[in-house]
This record gives structure tokens, C-alpha cells and sequence, in this order.
């Protein structure tokens, strides 16, 4: 069943509840970023990077470890691309379903996969700036957490990054149908999230061709999660 339509009421819902997230950059600012979770893929992710790369901007990718270990090189050629990474855990596990003991094992697992997987990208300088504590944006899968959860992330030093635009795109609802739900409710400060893993991934490349173009028309820019960061 697609829920579509709840996300904006619980976006409007939820932001003003859990303040110590990342919801939106400021609403007097043109820039909204563009977010991918569950990758990278052997294939999407490459596709999605030609078009990012064709209009020159810059995402934010939300990785799974378990992907990571399974495709370092693309891996690799997003960090390369300038484009900034995040955690989503090693596997798609509800966090507040884990124990405080597992959601940090699944945490750092993932910091260790993405490292090993850069680190021959990586000059001396670079290393010593990109450490695995240091990749500390977490986005919780299908966006649910508990209370205790978000205190968790706070003690560990971690940022919580949720959303405001969510199309649903893991249905696959039809390339036309995300492209039109992004345009209805993108506004400044926009955070948008699609999928470049298994599920939605398959559309991402062509759903992103569709929408930057509109959305650079409508007068919007793209920055990243730790440019909106900046912001707030």
C-alpha cells in the first residue's frame, strides 16, 4: 500500500516533536538537497552519478555498510565525485527495533566499510580528516526512531538527518508520478529523498534526469546535507 500522501502530515507532525534533527535547511534560502539511501549499487548508483555529474551537482548518499562492502568501487567514485556520504546502517534495520548495543555495532560497522572502501582514494591528509568517527550523519531506515534513539545518536556524536519531500519512490509508482509529487511539495530549504538501492533504484537515474532540470528552472539550487547543516 503506498502512503504517499501521510508523508507530508508527518513531516509537519514529527519536525516540531524531534527538533535535534536535520528536517529542512532555512525557508528564507533558495538550496533544498537531493539524498539517496540504500546504496550504492552495482549499477544505479553509476547511472545516477552521469547525471549528477552532467548538471555538476553535488548529492548526498545515505549508505548501507552492507552495499558498501559489496561495491567499494562505486563507493569509491561518489566519494571521488566531491559527493557527501552518511550512514544508514549495515543492513536496513529498523533502529529502534536494535538494542543500544547493536544499533552502535551497526553504526560503526558501517563507519569501518565506508573508510576501508575509500581509503586507497584517500591521500594522508585526507585519511586524517575522513577517520570513521568522523562520518557521523545517520539517516534511520524507512525514517523511524524512538526518543531513546535519537539520545542514543546525540551520545555518540552522531547528526540524525530526516526529510521533507518524500515520493515514495521505492514503490515504483511510475518515473512521472515521483517527478510530480517532488514538484508539489518542494520548497525552500527542501530535503528530498529518493533511492538508488534495490528497491527504486532501477527509476533513479531517469526520475533524477526529469527533476533537476525542472526543479533549477523553478529557481532552486542543490546543496548538501552538511551545507544545511550550516544553515541551521
Amino acid at each position: 500500500m503506498q502512503l504517499a500522501p501521510l508523508y507530508p502530515i508527518l513531516y509537519q507532525i514529527l519536525k516540531p516533536s524531534f527538533r535535534g534533527c536535520l528536517w529542512t535547511g532555512a525557508k528564507t534560502s533558495r538550496a533544498i538537497a537531493l539524498t539517496f539511501d540504500d546504496g550504492p549499487h552495482p549499477q544505479y548508483t553509476p547511472e545516477l552519478l552521469q547525471v549528477l555529474d552532467h548538471y555538476n551537482i553535488k548529492a548526498s548518499f545515505f549508505w548501507l555498510g552492507a552495499c558498501v562492502d559489496r561495491s567499494p568501487a562505486v563507493a569509491k567514485t561518489v566519494y571521488e565525485r566531491g559527493h557527501w556520504i552518511g550512514l544508514h546502517g549495515y543492513h536496513h534495520h529498523s533502529f529502534a527495533l536494535l538494542t543500544p548495543e547493536a544499533l552502535r555495532e551497526s553504526l560503526e560497522k558501517t563507519q569501518k566499510a565506508i573508510h576501508t572502501a575509500l581509503a586507497i582514494a584517500l591521500s594522508d591528509d585526507q585519511a586524517s580528516q575522513l577517520k570513521p568517527e568522523n562520518i557521523r550523519d545517520v539517516r534511520p531506515p524507512n525514517g523511524l526512531f524512538t526518543p531513546q534513539t535519537l539520545n542514543l545518536l546525540h551520545q555518540w556524536n552522531y547528526r540524525t538527518v530526516m526529510w521533507s519531500v518524500v515520493p515514495e519512490d521505492w514503490e515504483r509508482p511510475g518515473v512521472q508520478v515521483v517527478v510530480q509529487r517532488v514538484l508539489r511539495q518542494v520548497q525552500n530549504g527542501s530535503l528530498i529523498v529518493l533511492h538508488d538501492g534495490y528497491y527504486g533504484g532501477q527509476d533513479v537515474a531517469q526520475t533524477t534526469a526529469l527533476l533537476i532540470p525542472l526543479l533549477l528552472q523553478q529557481g532552486y539550487h542543490f546543496v548538501t546535507i552538511n551545507q544545511l547543516w550550516q544553515q541551521t
